[in-house]
């Protein structure tokens, strides 16, 4: 029973007189005086007050009055805490186990899983079949052995020699009564046990007479089964006749007190204080320790005020307690029931050393609508990323297996012929050509040429957005009820709602362009906002993940991310999302280069997920794309880059800094910026040649924002019209500068290519 204080001087309090204030159901407050209580558990003459004290008790407490010191309240209802039924079957069934195992609801898991059955039982059966002649001579040479060990057992039983040892002890005690009565026992075995091995013998010699008249395959199989069973007797106990198929392996099975061991060893503040108060309730299994996948799992209550992320963030410790290798530890939480939840999954294969099999490497052709198959998680379950009405950012450090998850989806959307796919690999290092010729636009290059065609592909996709807004509008109702690109609307090629997945490898080159680099963001936020319900994919892989290199309108609206190793928490929630970090969804946990194809997915499965990506090397990517290539001429699908036609180009292909260093010459230190924008005009009539026609300032201005991306400024600058004249100070720029700029680009164009 809990009590609190009474406080007399409370207006809505309860005086002393109703002691009882719920009723006589008991279910109300008790108000009850200290001295009172304590009298009655211990009475004595001395307990009794005064009349004084009785009347100053029942006195009624004024406003001004202190609390009463004494007066204490219960608050916790007598008895068990009563809730519906309803409620409790409903609270159960929210953690009830799966009837179907885990394996038998996807088709998929359960062929995998038969496949692994039936290879398994392949291997053992092949193992065993090649060691057929081994296991025969092994009989043979222990048959010997055997015929002894059955005669000698023979002639035990028949005279009953295993009771020897019996008799003598009797004679040992001397006690014929004793000794009498085992060997009358005894006489009684042996005559029923004579006749016995005399028609065993009989019947042996039978056999015998029957199988030397016998043809000589019988005699072979008689001697065989012979050998055998004596073979078989006369087995040593440390030696088996079959040797294993698979070694066991050495991987402890993990039970309640190791899992409850490794969590008390990691420091935390809330466990260490819950199993010191009461060990048994600390922490709590919701369900059996049990396997799943290549593994173990645990579901576990962890105490109070303790959260999942507390023990991811204690990883490595973890796996130190547990004995196992880092790459097979990974606790996850489970949100949905409370952040309490965790989630234990211990393999017994590290992840870092699981090489993923893509099935897109044997399929003949792939719908992009039911997502492209990515790679498993550390349970070994597929896991598909869907690309319909959705935009990918991918991010990681250099080496980490970014590209290589790029191509794993390219390859997906390849080989759905309704797919245009243009891809810009911005890295120059041509890791995603085998795929060129099925692209409709394709680019690979960290030349401004190559920067400047990504810049045009994204201003073409603005546009294609907006028509396919105006196309989708048009139809019908009944054709389109949800008013979103489907795979019957893809089907109608003349309507051209069909896929368009556009994927930029090394965006940040795009991004952090200072000439092209501030509206291809403008245009990509644009194309990610709305384009993903008319068809429009938008795949982005960066290694340098900052507000520069990323907009932050980009990050911050796309709907799937995977992030593999990362340095720090910015970079981790720039590619996860703000907060992602804080959430223990932590992409810095994996190892340099050990964990390379790993990483955090988070969009494309209610939970987040970590993944390891399926490995397309480039003869396979090769392979792919012939495929892909192939169904798209058989259904009539190349066009752009892969039929050979022209793309159309919006900004046009140029060099500022080089054409100025180029009709600028050395013996011009200085030079004003209208005599730079004539020139230039000259050079390049159809990009410059706009810039000549301005009047004025607007001539002069034109150039200096344009050099202002570089950080060249403009200045005052003394000269002469080339026409001639009086001299004068006008706007213009040195040529150093234009040299220095040139210098300096190069010079990270080549930092940026070699990392």
């Amino acid at each position: 029973m809990t009590h609190i204080p009474y406080d007399s001087s409370d207006p809505a309090g309860l005086p002393p007189e109703h002691p009882n204030p719920g009723g006589d159901d008991g279910r109300g407050a008790d108000v009850v005086h200290l001295d009172t209580a304590r009298a009655g558990r211990h009475p004595s003459p001395a307990s009794t007050l005064p009349a004084a004290d009785e009347a100053t008790t029942a006195m009624p407490a004024t406003a001004d009055a202190p609390p009463l010191d004494g007066r204490i309240v219960r608050v916790d209802q007598p008895g068990a805490e009563r809730r519906d039924w309803l409620s409790e079957l409903e609270d159960k069934a929210r953690s009830r186990r799966p009837i179907v195992p885990l394996w038998l609801r996807s088709r998929t898991d359960a062929l995998a899983t038969l496949r692994w059955i039936a290879r398994h039982s392949a291997y053992v059966a092949g193992f065993q079949l090649t060691r057929a002649p081994l296991y025969a001579g092994r009989l043979a040479v222990r048959s010997p052995r055997g015929f002894a060990r059955v005669a000698g057992g023979f002639v035990k039983w028949v005279f009953d020699l295993e009771g020897e040892p019996v008799r003598l002890a009797t004679v040992r005690k001397a006690d014929p009564e004793a000794y009498l009565k085992v060997s009358r026992q005894r006489d009684a075995r042996v005559r029923l046990r004579v006749p016995i091995t005399l028609v065993v013998l009989v019947t042996l010699l039978i056999a015998s007479i029957i199988v030397a008249n016998a043809p000589a395959v019988a005699q072979w199989v008689a001697l065989a089964v012979a050998l055998g069973v004596l073979g078989v007797i006369g087995k040593p106990a440390d030696r088996p006749l079959i040797e294993r198929a698979v070694v066991a392996s050495q991987v402890e099975k993990l039970t309640s007190d190791i899992v409850i061991r490794a969590l008390t060893v990691l420091g935390i503040a809330g466990i260490t204080q819950a199993m010191s108060k009461s060990p048994k309730d600390a922490i709590r299994f919701v369900a059996p320790i049990t396997r799943d996948g290549p593994g173990w799992r645990a579901d576990i209550d962890l105490p109070y005020g303790v959260t999942v992320t507390d023990v991811m963030d204690k990883r490595d410790r973890m796996a130190s307690a547990l004995r196992r290798p880092l790459g097979c530890i990974w606790p996850e939480g489970d949100s949905t029931i409370h952040e309490g939840r965790l989630i234990l999954w211990v393999g017994d294969k590290d992840l870092s050393k699981t090489v993923v099999k893509s099935p897109l490497t044997k399929a003949s052709g792939h719908d992009v609508f039911k997502g492209i198959p990515f790679g498993t998680d550390p349970r070994g379950r597929a896991i598909t990323v869907p690309v319909i009405e959705h935009n990918i950012l991918i991010g990681s450090q250099p080496g980490q297996g970014k590209t290589a998850s790029v191509r794993v989806l390219a390859s997906g959307a390849a080989l759905d012929p309704t797919v245009e796919l243009w891809i810009q690999e911005l890295k120059g290092t041509g890791d995603l050509d085998p795929l060129e010729p099925v692209c409709h636009r394709y680019v690979s290059g960290i030349e401004d040429e190559a920067i400047g065609y990504a810049a045009d592909s994204l201003t073409l996709l603005r546009k294609e957005v907006m028509r396919r807004a105006g196309a989708l509008k048009a139809l019908p109702a009944d054709l389109c009820p949800d008013r979103k690109v489907t795979r019957q609307i893809a089907d109608k090629r003349t309507l051209g709602l069909h896929p368009l997945v556009c994927i930029i490898d090394e965006c940040q080159n795009l991004f952090a362009h200072p000439e092209f680099g501030d509206k291809a963001g403008d245009d990509a936020e644009f194309i990610i906002k709305l384009g993903r319900a008319l068809g429009v994919i938008l795949i982005l892989a960066t290694q340098r993940p900052d507000k520069d290199s990323l907009p932050t309108g980009i990050s911050a609206n796309v709907s799937i991310r995977f992030c593999l190793r990362v340095a720090g928490q910015l970079e981790n929630d720039m590619i996860l999302g703000t907060s992602a970090y804080k959430n223990g969804i932590r992409a810095t946990v994996f190892q340099p280069k050990v964990d390379a194809g790993i990483g955090y997915l988070v969009g494309a499965t209610p939970m987040p997920k970590v993944v390891r990506t399926a490995y397309l090397d480039t003869p396979a990517t090769q392979r792919i794309a012939d495929r892909a290539r192939a169904l798209r001429e058989t259904a009539g699908m190349l066009s752009g880059h892969a039929a050979g036609e022209r793309p159309e180009q919006i900004t046009p292909a140029y060099d500022l800094l080089a054409d100025i260093a180029a009709v600028v010459p050395t013996s011009e230190a200085k030079v004003w910026n209208e005599t730079v924008v004539d020139r230039l005009a000259e050079l390049r009539p159809e990009v410059y040649g706009p810039w000549a026609e301005l009047e004025g300032g607007a001539k002069t201005g034109q150039l200096t924002t344009a050099l202002k991306p570089y950080g060249i400024k403009t200045g005052q600058v003394w000269g002469t019209p080339e026409s001639g004249g009086k001299g004068a100070n006008r706007i213009g720029i040195a040529r150093a500068d234009i040299i220095t700029a040139i210098t300096e680009r190069d010079k990270r164009k080549g930092t940026e290519a070699a990392s």
